[in-house]
């Protein structure tokens, strides 16, 4: 399904400017298609080759990497581990708030009330990265407050209906999840996007727009994982502007990489991974 090359985002070409913020703009959407798949290799991950994904809806973080996750080929992970008892895992907490002038709020809930400031401005689109990216976007009512919290409230209905489409049953199924949502009992969904670095990019006619370099974890870790947890690496660009007393998304696009070259590193286990995930509670204030 697609909305047509219409619905396409593309901020203009220009450098950062001194205007004011505030202003308003159009959110344009896309919906998830077909991908290209790739090997799934052993503990020892080549380089990967470029891929041609099918653009989905821009503010959707991982649901690039989720479409491309869902039609690779169900190849079991051939690395042994054992179940992971919840009773043994670790206790997650969420990262204390660091920087300069850290919002204030409940810990568990998506920072807001970021300053009217060019930091404020990237704090907010790291943080609203973090959001879009997590596991709760694949859960109708989850989604639905991130989506209401980090947009501008002019875009939320028809952007809501957008995803709606995109996360159908058949997709969740092609991820390896149930129909709302959850995984598989003794499974454990991993859908993460953690921030590498932010930059002003333009200031025109009274908004902003930030680029945050990211990585990104997602797929189903545990014994009997038929799509193990992979990485990638993406830049979201997002265009943001002032609204009840924050800074709100209006629209926003997506693109792989940079990505760096892999190292030595060996792949861990099903159960390491599924342990680790447990156990380092996710960052709720990224920058």
């Amino acid at each position: 399904m697609s909305l047509g090359d219409d619905h396409g985002y593309r901020s203009d070409p220009g450098g950062r400017g001194d205007d004011g913020f505030g202003g308003t703009g159009q959110t344009r959407t896309r919906l998830p298609g077909t991908a290209d798949t790739d090997a799934h290799g052993g503990p020892r991950r080549p380089a990967r080759g470029s891929r041609s994904l099918i653009t989905v809806v821009g503010v959707v973080v991982l649901l690039i990497a989720a479409i491309a996750f869902a039609n690779r080929g169900d190849n079991p992970d051939t690395t042994a581990s054992t179940p992971d008892s919840a009773a043994n895992r670790p206790g997650t907490h969420p990262t204390a708030p660091t920087g300069v002038k850290p919002v204030q709020g409940h810990p568990q809930s998506i920072p807001t009330g970021h300053p009217k400031t060019e930091q404020g401005a990237q704090s907010a689109a790291a943080n609203y990265a973090v959001a879009l990216g997590s596991d709760g976007m694949f859960k109708a009512a989850t989604r639905q407050n991130i989506v209401r919290t980090v947009h501008d409230p002019t875009t939320v209905e028809r952007l809501l209906a957008d995803l709606d489409k995109a996360y159908s049953p058949g997709f969740l199924a092609g991820v390896g999840l149930e129909e709302d949502g959850t995984a598989p009992k003794g499974l454990s969904f991993i859908s993460r996007t953690v921030p590498v670095g932010t930059s002003v990019t333009e200031q025109k006619g009274g908004a902003v727009t930030v680029e945050v370099w990211c990585t990104g974890l997602i797929g189903l870790a545990g014994p009997s994982s038929v799509k193990p947890v992979t990485e990638n690496w993406f830049t979201l660009t997002q265009k943001l502007r002032w609204v009840d007393n924050d800074w709100k998304i209006v629209s926003s696009t997506q693109k792989e990489g940079p990505t760096p070259v892999y190292g030595d590193n060996r792949a861990s286990s099903a159960d390491e991974i599924a342990s680790a995930v447990a156990g380092y509670g996710g960052f709720t204030y990224a920058r």
